[in-house]
């Protein structure tokens, strides 16, 4: 495999797919020494038939708001790869929802969903569709429409879409409600679901635990514990309040969380109030984050800066894709960050992974990082295909397992002769790995 040649022709075939050819370039380049080890990879073409989605559907979502006014949005399913599983990975409604976007999440997601060991393929989906300032009313319809759209293309051993950015509870709820009437069963086709209809417990702080407990495992590995480390957190949404939550009980310091408008200093640190308050502002506000030092006085509220001008111990993006950017890496590597684990899908630019990799400091992907939440919503398949409902100390028990079967994974293929662990080679390779085997196994398809 040649990655200069093969993005050659995908930067012509896909052009404007920015995001897109930015998650490939940076799988291809992680693997391919290991793939140039195995000729039988190459004359299966593996690499070819893997960049390419096994299919995109793409539809019209037509719907009427309460004013009488009939809206028109786009949806999208893109189905990657299903070599190990029923294709999986959320359903994101925001305004900057494109093709570009999906491709790479479901790219992601097809190695994520192998990290975790789980019969899980790569899958995503959404729309441009904009939840904020909608009525629950307004929010069924939509969701009715979108699923009246999709739901001959999914099903609980086909393909088994779940939430993402601005997809939660309600979302899944009126989407299930649709998919059962249309297809009169009521099966596991979508995760993330109420708890008295087929949910899993830890589900929603399932992503943010998860990303604890593999930053506790990096840092176990090199003899420091994450009790009384500094963090820093984009976001405030569940992500960043699961994150926030875990790593307040595990005697942490979030002394920095942050939204579009800039970023707030906590330097005492969070408590359940602060925790929860996080939730109150999602809710409330349109992601801004000021509001969280008028309500706490020992928090200060910094206009137009991002959580990476924090001095901390450990950085955690939380929010959007490329949200670290170099200039952030160089300022929190001055600062003595030396550990920064992505928790929101590509949050860092090729650039910051660059600059933390030169400095020697920890850092992880959020293919390997955010994989809790998909792991959880694994466990919510199984449970449902058994038809039973584990404690929330089982589910947290499994998951506990699965981040740390994960982060030995990217240990056993990331671990360099210097003793440096390129721990985004390592879950690529991991990732990789499981599925281009499964691929060969199955023939050309």
């Amino acid at each position: 495999m040649n990655t200069s040649e093969i993005m050659a022709r995908l930067k012509v075939k896909h052009a404007n797919e920015k995001e897109y050819l930015q998650a490939v370039q940076e799988v291809l380049e992680t693997i391919e020494d290991v793939y140039n080890q195995h000729p039988e990879f190459e004359e299966a073409k593996i690499i070819e038939r893997l960049v390419e989605p096994d299919r995109i559907f793409t539809f019209k979502v037509t719907w009427v708001d309460d004013n009488g006014e009939i809206q028109t949005n786009t949806g999208y399913r893109v189905q990657f790869n299903s070599a190990i599983g029923p294709y999986k990975g959320g359903l994101r409604f925001h305004p900057s929802v494109n093709i570009s976007i999906l491709k790479f999440l479901g790219f992601e997601q097809i190695f994520k969903n192998a990290l975790t060991t789980l019969p899980m393929g790569g899958g995503k989906g959404g729309s441009d569709f904009n939840p904020k300032g909608k009525s629950d009313a307004e929010i069924m319809r939509f969701c009715q429409a979108f699923m009246l759209e999709l739901w001959r293309n999914i099903g609980p051993d086909t393909d088994v879409p779940a939430g993402d950015v601005g997809v939660g509870g309600r979302e899944i709820g009126y989407l299930f409600g649709m998919y059962k009437k249309l297809a009169r069963e009521h099966t596991g086709v979508l995760t993330g679901k109420g708890m008295t209809w087929g949910g899993s417990l830890i589900r929603p702080e399932a992503t943010g635990f998860g990303a604890v407990y593999f930053v506790q495992h990096m840092l176990h590995l090199q003899g420091k514990d994450i009790k009384g480390q500094k963090v820093a957190i984009s976001g405030f949404g569940n992500v960043a309040w699961g994150a926030a939550l875990k790593a307040t009980q595990l005697g942490a310091h979030v002394i920095a969380i942050s939204g579009p408008d800039g970023v707030i200093h906590n330097p005492q640190g969070m408590n359940d109030e602060k925790i929860a308050y996080m939730l109150e502002l999602r809710r409330s506000n349109n992601d801004v984050v000021a509001p969280f030092a008028e309500k706490f006085p020992d928090a200060t509220f910094i206009p137009g800066k991002k959580a990476w001008s924090i001095k901390c111990d450990i950085a955690m993006p939380c929010a959007y894709q490329n949200e670290l950017n170099g200039d952030d890496a160089k300022e929190l590597i001055a600062n003595g960050t030396w550990c920064c684990a992505e928790v929101s899908n590509m949050g860092c630019t090729p650039e910051a992974i660059a600059e933390f990799q030169k400095a020697r400091i920890m850092f992880a992907p959020g293919k390997a990082v955010n994989a809790g939440g998909v792991a959880t919503s694994g466990l919510e398949m199984t449970q449902n295909a058994m038809h039973i409902s584990w404690s929330a100390e089982e589910v947290d028990r499994k998951l506990h397992e699965i981040m740390s079967n994960i982060h030995h994974s990217c240990v056993r293929y990331g671990t360099q002769p210097d003793g440096y662990i390129n721990y985004l080679k390592g879950a690529n390779v991991a990732g990789f790995m499981k599925v281009a085997t499964a691929m060969l196994e199955q023939g050309v398809i």
